[in-house]
């Protein structure tokens, strides 16, 4: 198989889509397969307002159909709706190849909480941009059934993995804080609902792990907080294992692999019951799901880290690749 990915969302970018897109062609390749990742830093970019760390390709399609025809791929995985998605869908419904896509991210969720666009505008771009798709690959059984309800057609699942070489317990004393002590890793931004769990009234010290565009603003409202930037491989897992509980409090995510790196570590987790936290936090078991964060957290607090450990271990990134493979369509039949 030679297969090309096209995303706008890669390296250095920190977050869930790289980290699955990234895992995912490693692993293939590990398989024997021939993987190209086509992604920003290979064309003319802007920043992404409100997001400068976000490059956008401009007029992309030129060096995109230059690329594809380079390559000559067996099949086209477009990963992201951005610029470069739009260009590579462009190119494959001209050819009449077939194609799979990728929904990774709510961003209708996202764009609300920033302009008062209605749901169901942003939401119908959605849902064309994934029409002509072979198949629309989604992380969790919840979320396929949202999309359903909202007219996508033909959505497969697609799972992920946890790397427990890296992410496993390791020393509680990493981190000096009083216990308990609460921890987020992710982005430190407004559609993460991360002020939800930084206005919590709970006992011990809470840990954000990350950066973002609301880093400044919260590290100086939130004083009492340990704000410790962006952590990476080892380091990170030190920091989560140091934890008693990982708080994930936000309510617009599609899956949460941070969710599985925690457990991994031997953290429950705390998370309201929504798409995400519902199909991969067993509630009760590894994790407590409530509509108030505080209830939640402090239930969390109270469960066996083996059990966490135990489901950590069931998800690798070879079973979530093949998952993946088995859902690629030849764009020649």
């Amino acid at each position: 198989m030679r297969l090309m990915i096209v995303t706008d969302a890669w390296k250095p970018q920190v977050n869930g889509v790289v980290t699955t897109l990234a895992k995912t062609r490693d692993t293939m390749i590990a398989m024997s397969h021939d993987v190209m990742v086509i992604e920003p830093s290979k064309f003319k970019t802007v920043p992404c307002p409100t997001y400068p760390e976000i490059r956008l390709a401009i007029n992309p399609n030129h060096n995109m159909r230059c690329s594809i025809e380079s390559y000559q791929p067996t099949h086209i995985h477009i990963a992201t709706e951005g610029p470069l998605g739009l260009a590579a869908r462009h190119i494959c419904l001209q050819n009449d190849w077939a194609f799979t896509t990728s929904y990774h991210t709510q961003f209708p969720e996202y764009i609300r909480e920033r302009i008062p666009l209605p749901l169901k505008i942003s939401y119908a771009y959605y849902r064309w941009f994934h029409s002509k798709a072979s198949h629309t690959l989604v992380g969790t059984p919840h979320l396929k059934k949202l999309l359903g309800q909202r007219g996508f057609k033909n959505i497969a699942l697609w799972s992920r993995g946890v790397d427990t070489t890296t992410f496993k317990p390791k020393d509680k004393n990493f981190l000096d804080y009083p216990r308990p002590i609460w921890v987020y890793v992710g982005r430190v931004s407004v559609e993460k609902n991360i002020e939800e769990f930084l206005r919590l009234d709970l006992p011990g010290t809470k840990v954000v792990i990350g950066h973002g565009p609301a880093l400044e603003k919260l590290s100086q409202q939130h004083t009492e907080v340990k704000f410790e930037g962006y952590r990476f491989g080892d380091e990170l897992a030190s920091y989560i294992s140091a934890g008693d509980v990982f708080v994930f409090p936000s309510v617009t995510d599609t899956f949460g692999i941070v969710m599985l790196e925690a457990m991994a570590c031997g953290l429950p987790v705390a998370a309201f019951p929504v798409t995400g936290p519902l199909d991969v936090v067993r509630d009760g078991i590894t994790g407590s799901l409530n509509e108030d964060l505080k209830t939640a957290a402090l239930n969390a607090l109270k469960l066996n880290p083996q059990d966490c450990l135990d489901q950590g271990q069931e998800y690798t990134w070879t079973k979530a690749t093949d998952q993946f493979v088995k859902h690629l369509t030849p764009i020649c039949s």
